[in-house]
């Protein structure tokens, strides 16, 4: 599969979030309450957005391993979580500094923040499932299955400040929107240029993988 398309994937994405910043600092309009702070949402939406889609690729890519048996859908699956927990890591940490002066403290056990915890954790064990010492095949079989089930979290996140007491705002869910108009623009064009971005990543990181396993192949048969 020809990966040319990743550079100007990502450079392309890198110009257009540059060019997002006018957005967020020029048209969109300081919040009244929370002043400047506010802004930490222009990156902390798409970080979690895009780590949600890390996770659907890495549940999508373990059943067509399953189905195929190609390698090619373990690497992506591999890549997708790396970028995946990385995302959904600063997706905390930007959360945590809003919630900070928002909230008034740095972590509270709401169900929205505690179940994209747990989903931190069960693709962080994914990765630790991947560095296994244990026969390739059954290691992409495990892998594969796990990431399957792990995903199952994905939708409480989602549904869960409306399953449970919440005090994460819902955001787009409101009847109003809960934005401005140029806030929602902001946000829309902020999420579209960091999956650009996204898509090179996973790209770029699944190409390192097929290649080290191809290296790895050469040096088991000592053609390296």
């Amino acid at each position: 599969m020809r990966y040319t398309w990743m550079l100007p994937c990502a450079v392309l994405g890198g110009v257009l979030m540059a060019a997002c910043q006018v957005l967020i600092y020029r048209y969109a309009p300081v919040e009244q309450t929370m002043g400047l702070v506010q802004k930490i949402f222009y990156t902390h939406l798409p970080l979690a957005w895009w780590s949600f889609v890390s996770f659907f690729l890495v549940c999508v890519s373990g059943v067509a391993y399953l189905k195929t048996r190609n390698r090619h859908w373990d690497a992506v699956a591999g890549a997708a979580a790396e970028v995946g927990v990385v995302l959904s890591g600063l997706a905390l940490v930007s959360g945590s500094i809003w919630a900070r002066h928002s909230w008034g403290v740095w972590w509270t056990w709401d169900p929205r923040l505690t179940t994209t915890m747990i989903l931190w954790f069960l693709y962080a064990g994914y990765l630790v499932l991947r560095k296994m010492d244990m026969p390739r095949e059954r290691q992409a079989n495990l892998c594969a299955v796990v990431g399957i089930v792990a995903f199952v979290d994905v939708p409480l996140v989602f549904l869960s400040a409306r399953l449970w007491r919440s005090i994460h705002p819902a955001v787009f869910a409101n009847k109003s929107g809960g934005l401005e108009p140029e806030m929602k623009i902001a946000a829309i064009a902020a999420v579209a240029c960091f999956g650009l971005v996204w898509a090179g990543l996973v790209g770029l990181r699944t190409l390192q993988i097929k290649q080290k396993e191809r290296l790895d192949g050469l040096a088991v048969h000592g053609e390296l």
